[in-house]
């Protein structure tokens, strides 16, 4: 195993995200402590890992995911409908989840992710049927296991198809369960600082399914503990006229009347704001997680991205529920964002750079770690090393450009603070045969009930 306070040069790379970095960087003690340029050579004494064949990535940073949903990947029944028919059709089957098919879900999702460049990842997990009570708790443990960097949300539903919701009574919770439960978690596992690997934010699933009162409650709980704030808003029509009826305004407007619109917050989507509404949201310096797969899958729209840049909002891209995908994959979301947006707003607004920054900077942007996403000098030594050794690229001349536009798919090497955590497109200790096989067992047994 490599030594950490040990330095290392990744050397030479064939190409890297980075100005200033055309013979690699070198990291320490988990940071990038030095970038080495054309011509030069590490004033650090190093050892050297040889990248000739890789090109050099910021670790990818996912900002929306239902990990959980791994189990219940093309279900037949949530098949060609659009979000609200969609969850009345899975929510019945997540009401069966067991704390032994959420950790192999977890698993799952983490590994698919991890294995594609990313180094920080987000979950929203807010189904908590009887026995589930330390679902995050168990996020967590896998997140250790595996070594990636984690912002785990404590999700939550308090308004069930008794009171008018969408989810089915089972899976929901009273308002003080939800919060004593938020503040235990944040108490228990919230690691403050650059180098925290794990945290925790507050995230209420979405107008639909909450009260306001819960609402409020969790925003100022967010404030009193310093945590981040994390919901679905402006995802499709359906939620705004939802909203219009319900509460009798727009999504923001509720948002904003619920103690939400600041620079704690950032929401999943963001479809369906207007221009006004933009503006809104780019001087609150709230900031969206743009799911382009799932938006398609759906049907649910388009994110306005480059509109939403100009108004001053953050863009970090999600890979959002492996049941809305169907995978864990944010290489590939990367590509898809390009190309959903570069259809949207053409050739001239948008490029493979600016796929790349959204999964980069602007995620980084969206979990509120400045020292990630970047290859620079005193940021975290999360990297994404990707070989183009395959069928795909041959023939390939940008290397940046050709990640996004032949489709990279799977990362070679993954460095999560200076540990790798994959190497050789694998993860280390993890049977990926074992885990497909009592995966497919537990997602089996979920939905045929």
């Amino acid at each position: 195993m490599m030594d950490p306070n040990r330095a290392i040069w990744i050397k030479d790379p064939l190409a890297i995200l980075a100005d200033g970095a055309e013979r690699g960087v070198v990291v320490q003690n988990g940071r990038i402590v030095e970038l080495v340029p054309k011509g030069g050579q590490p004033r650090t004494s190093a050892a050297f890992f040889e990248a000739g064949d890789h090109v050099v990535l910021p670790g990818l940073i996912n900002t929306h995911h239902h990990f959980y949903q791994t189990l219940t990947r093309a279900l037949p029944a949530a098949l060609d409908r659009e979000l609200f028919p969609w969850l009345e059709a899975l929510y019945p089957v997540w009401a069966r989840l067991t704390p032994e098919a959420l950790e192999l879900g977890v698993t799952v999702a983490m590994s698919e992710l991890l294995l594609s460049g990313c180094t920080t990842t987000t979950d929203h997990h807010y189904v908590f049927p009887a026995g589930l009570e330390d679902a995050i708790d168990i996020e967590v443990a896998v997140a250790k296991r595996l070594g990636v960097r984690v912002l785990l949300t404590r999700g939550s539903m308090n308004r069930s198809q008794r009171d008018g919701g969408l989810p089915p009574d089972s899976v929901v919770q009273d308002e003080d369960t939800i919060l004593a439960d938020s503040e235990r978690l944040v108490a228990k596992h919230h690691q403050r600082g650059e180098d925290a690997m794990v945290q925790i934010a507050l995230a209420p699933c979405s107008p639909f399914s909450v009260t306001t009162s819960l609402m409020r409650a969790t925003a100022a709980l967010a404030e009193k503990l310093d945590v981040r704030m994390h919901t679905h808003l402006a995802e499709t029509e359906d939620e705004n006229k939802f909203c219009e009826q319900m509460h009798g305004c727009r999504p923001l407007d509720y948002l904003e009347e619920s103690g939400w619109l600041n620079a704690r917050t950032w929401l999943a989507h963001g479809i369906h704001f207007n221009a006004a509404e933009m503006k809104r949201l780019g001087k609150a310096k709230t900031t969206i997680s743009h799911c382009a797969c799932s938006n398609q899958l759906l049907a649910s729209g388009c994110c306005p991205v480059c509109d939403m840049e100009e108004a001053g909002v953050a863009i970090g891209l999600g890979v959002d529920g492996s049941a809305s995908n169907d995978k864990s994959n944010l290489m590939q979301e990367v590509r898809a964002a390009f190309l959903l947006q570069r259809a949207r707003y053409g050739v001239t607004r948008v490029s493979h750079k600016d796929a790349l920054r959204w999964a980069t900077k602007g995620s980084a942007a969206c979990v509120g770690r400045p020292e990630l996403g970047e290859i620079a000098v005193g940021k975290a030594a999360d990297l994404a090393l990707f070989k183009l050794d395959e069928l795909r690229f041959s023939g390939h001349g940008d290397p940046l450009a050709a990640l996004v536009l032949c489709g990279a798919y799977r990362a070679d090497r993954v460095m999560v603070g200076g540990h790798w955590a994959v190497t050789d497109g694998a993860i280390p200790g993890l049977d990926v045969s074992d885990l497909i096989r009592r995966h497919c067992a537990a997602a089996h047994t979920m939905q045929v009930g």
